[in-house]
């Protein structure tokens, strides 16, 4: 069996249907668009492709072949993108990243938002209680070990002021998504009109995805083989962890990572936790 299956290996690698993952070759012109996982990556993908391939019909079946990622994208098909391509990734700092997008969430709703989706993919029990979950998503367990704090803090701490990177908020964008994808085209060098942004937002509505989901869920590989009563294009929304997160847990998260959230414009609800100084991990800044 073994040998078969490094037969079925050599011959999908002979073929370029494998997927590159870190061997992908990274080109000069590239842009990587970086999240932590449940930060709006997805859904920032569909308004890049809905603007960049407005004659195209983008849904969970091709978004894939727009904004490819290396661990999703096959060799072959990354081969016929043309260039420059936006990539998207959820790995921490990568000096071999020319220019990145990152997209920052507060991460007291990336974690319920991510006890959700570990639901759906049946990578957790459904009775788990978040307490549990919690206390794996503060040390990275629930992602290739790198905690919210490691995978913000590697990019923030080093490309921050950098004009190669662009730090995108979740919430400004639910705010105002057309004035956030309107920093994207600046960075991007892109010249588009409000018309054309504004029909990229609209294509890329919170309905038009939960739609797109049900029709094509199994075209996927994010929500391939999973659960069909929860859904992965969930409230789109921010702040829901006011209503999901007991406060012992809003604790925790803030005070592992006070002075990030604070560098980044996030209100504390715990008096402890605001009391910790910036310098501790930005020298004061």
């Amino acid at each position: 069996m073994g040998a078969i299956k490094q037969l079925i290996a050599a011959v999908k690698r002979g073929l370029g249907l494998h997927h590159p993952g870190r061997s992908l070759r990274i080109l000069p012109d590239d842009v990587f668009l970086v999240s932590y996982p449940k930060s709006g990556n997805t859904w920032t993908r569909f308004l890049l492709a809905n603007l960049l391939h407005p004659e195209q019909s983008v849904n969970f079946a091709n978004l894939h072949l727009l904004i490819p990622d290396p661990t999703g994208t096959t060799k072959r098909d990354f081969d016929r993108i043309p260039r420059p391509r936006i990539i998207k990734s959820h790995g921490c700092f990568d000096p071999r990243y020319p220019r990145v997008i990152y997209i920052v969430r507060d991460p007291r709703d990336v974690a319920v938002s991510q006890y959700h989706y570990h639901r759906k993919r049946r990578k957790i029990e459904d009775d788990l209680p978040i307490e549990r979950f919690l206390a794996r998503f503060l040390t990275g367990e629930n992602w290739d070990n790198a905690s919210w704090g490691q995978n913000v803090l590697t990019w923030v701490g080093i490309r921050d002021g950098d004009p190669r990177f662009l730090l995108l908020r979740y919430e400004d964008m639910i705010a105002d998504t057309s004035r956030e994808l309107r920093k994207v085209t600046a960075f991007l060098g892109l010249d588009v009109t409000d018309e054309q942004i504004a029909r990229a937002v609209e294509r890329s509505s919170a309905g038009k995805m939960r739609k797109m989901e049900q029709e094509q869920s199994d075209k996927s590989g994010l929500t391939k083989g999973s659960r069909k009563d929860l859904a992965f294009v969930r409230t789109a929304s921010a702040g829901g962890w006011r209503s999901e997160l007991p406060s012992p847990l809003v604790a925790r998260i803030e005070t592992a990572w006070a002075p990030l959230m604070r560098h980044l414009g996030y209100e504390l609800m715990t008096q402890d936790a605001s009391a910790v100084q910036d310098f501790l991990i930005f020298g004061g800044r």
